[in-house]
């Protein structure tokens, strides 16, 4: 069943089995669980997306690129 199927039917329904499909719905979602490992494993990849061989620019530095930026956009 597609989502925009579900959605109409969910919206035919009157409220108190509306109100039931959610507590159903909340109470699925309380039984599951998300790993410690599966949660450090994603932390770590995130960390490697950002990881570069260069430093960090100065503050000079990012002002001169967020100038550079502005003139870009504004004044061309």
């Amino acid at each position: 069943m597609l989502s925009q199927e579900l959605k109409a039917q969910i919206f035919n329904l009157p409220p108190s089995d509306r109100l039931a499909l959610i507590s159903a719905i909340v109470e699925s979602l309380q039984n599951t669980t998300i790993t410690q490992p599966d949660r450090s494993a994603a932390i770590q990849r995130m960390r490697g997306l950002l990881k570069t061989e260069r430093p960090s620019p100065t503050d000079e530095e990012v002002a001169a690129m967020l100038e550079e930026r502005r003139v870009e956009k504004y004044l061309q």
